[in-house]
């Protein structure tokens, strides 16, 4: 697909750090580009925004935030609703609706241009990428012609396909609702 180097999402879900950088290592990452919106957590302070980067220097990983690429967005009050009625989730729904905003593009845009000449992995917390907004941006990569792969185990690694309902549209993807036989 891309010349660029592939694309890789992870969840760090309740993994040690030592589970999670193997997971990493398996891809080859050189970037963690988190796209969480609250980029701390009691449960798993070891994936904190302010611990998290010297941590993963220490096994020579960067790390950036792109907060543009985060989850957890309101309902679009611009948005008909119909254009994204696939996503019967609210989450995705918001998120669809989010990810035709120009804010979006440019967090995008910063991923790709890391991507050009790095290996990244963006990462949120959720552990599988088909309950997380991952799946939404890994759409937007592969429209891109982006490689994109999700790490689920050591030996476990997917293939990104773009979601049945995807439509290409003028401002990015959208997810109409699919009709019912």
């Amino acid at each position: 697909m891309s010349a660029a180097q592939p694309i890789y999402t992870v969840g760090h879900s309740t993994r040690s750090i030592a589970d999670f950088v193997a997971l990493l290592q398996v891809g080859k990452v050189e970037l963690v580009v988190d796209i969480r919106s609250i980029s701390r957590s009691r449960a798993n302070p070891q994936f904190n925004r302010d611990t998290l980067p010297a941590t993963l220097a220490s096994w020579q990983i960067d790390y950036e935030q792109i907060l543009a690429l985060g989850g957890l967005r309101k309902k679009s009050k611009t948005i008909p609703r119909e254009l994204n009625g696939f996503w019967i989730n609210p989450s995705f729904h918001n998120y669809a609706d989010y990810a035709l905003s120009d804010t979006f593009r440019t967090g995008l845009d910063l991923l790709l241009a890391h991507a050009a000449d790095r290996r990244c992995a963006i990462m949120c917390a959720e552990a599988v990428w088909w309950r997380c907004h991952r799946r939404i941006v890994a759409d937007y990569l592969l429209l891109k012609q982006q490689d994109v792969f999700h790490l689920m185990g050591l030996s476990r690694i997917q293939p990104a396909v773009m979601n049945a309902a995807a439509r290409a549209d003028a401002g990015g993807l959208v997810y109409p609702a699919v009709a019912a036989d």
